[in-house]
């Protein structure tokens, strides 16, 4: 059965950093372009960076030069290295297909206090 599972999430102080994860069956990382998710609170559920089997990234202007996304196929697992943290991150983070989708994982809570 494809499952994603993603941990690392935490509580941090504002400027601080954590690095999610992200763990799926073989057959979903043969999904062309994989992506990070969040949401907030009483908002919906956003982008935030996706990656392409061949390492090609983009990041939504929000998270830009502070986030960055990585792959390892052979692995299964993505990554979401987030730096310099702030209030407005405070999310549930998720990973799936940017175009194809599997069924959505728990997430894992970001919390950013400040």
């Amino acid at each position: 059965q494809v499952q994603l599972v993603e941990s690392g999430g935490g509580l941090v102080q504002a400027g601080g950093s954590l690095r999610l994860s992200c763990a799926g069956s073989g057959s979903i990382f043969s999904i062309n372009v994989m992506a990070w998710y969040r949401q907030a609170p009483g908002k919906q559920r956003e982008w935030v960076a996706w990656i392409t089997t061949g390492g090609m990234t983009k990041y939504t202007d929000p998270v830009k030069g502070r986030f960055t996304i990585s792959r390892d196929n052979a692995k299964s697992t993505m990554y979401l290295q987030m730096n310099s943290l702030k209030p407005e991150d405070t999310a549930v983070y998720y990973c799936n297909g940017l175009y194809t989708k599997v069924p959505w994982g728990q997430g894992t809570q970001v919390t950013v206090s400040s």
